[in-house]
């Protein structure tokens, strides 16, 4: 076989860690409000967060985006939201230093990683949702993105470019608490399956075994 898949591991024990669960109820409780949808990553083309922000017209009112990171469309994605009325319901924090990220999948409801583009090539981000128990919602761009977050198993997956489409999953996952714990079992479980350290490492060494077999 002249092709081996090794997926990219994540250190689960940093997202389990009691204080990082403990950090997000206390943010939960700053953000006073009933659901959190969390988003973060570069703001840049590919990412698609601008479809996620008008999103927000259609996704119930008692919800607020949290939405992490920084990038070249900052500034046009801060217009946006202040264009579309929706400055009490879109809070940027900016970029989020690693040690402080749990916490904030932590004090979500729903992770969303509205990507457009096949440069969003896996999406690490699903992962640390699917480490913190967070159904994920994303777009199908027929990559890594869709292998990591498999559609009504750990999430919801919808067209890319679709601001409605984003909001009816998002409203769909707010509405069935039962449906978010579901999920969010199922990518824990997921996650610890195919996308942790020690399974990124010995497919590693396995393909390497192999190499050396063939010569």
């Amino acid at each position: 076989c002249k092709l081996h898949i090794v997926p990219y591991g994540l250190d689960f024990t940093l997202y389990e860690d009691f204080a990082a669960i403990k950090a997000g109820d206390d943010l939960r409780r700053q953000f006073n409000c009933r659901h959190v949808i969390f988003a973060v990553g570069r703001h840049v083309y590919y990412k698609g967060f601008e479809y996620l922000i008008q999103a927000m017209h259609h996704v119930h009112d008692d919800a607020l985006l949290v939405l992490g990171g920084n990038g070249p469309l900052t500034p046009m994605l801060k217009r946006l939201t202040v264009k579309q009325g929706l400055n009490e319901r879109v809070l940027f924090v900016g970029r989020i230093p690693d040690k402080d990220l749990p916490a904030y999948y932590h004090a979500a409801d729903v992770f969303c990683m509205p990507s457009v583009e096949p440069s969003e090539a896996f999406g690490l981000v699903q992962v640390e949702a699917m480490a913190c128990r967070k159904p994920v919602v994303s777009c199908e761009l027929n990559n890594g993105v869709s292998y990591v977050n498999q559609n009504g198993k750990t999430g919801l997956v919808v067209p890319p470019r679709n601001a409605k489409s984003l909001a009816e999953a998002i409203n769909h996952l707010l509405e069935d608490t039962a449906l978010r714990n579901l999920l969010g079992e199922a990518g824990l479980r997921r996650g610890k399956s195919e996308f942790s350290l020690e399974n990124m490492c010995n497919k590693t060494l396995s393909v390497y075994e192999h190499i050396t077999k063939l010569n």
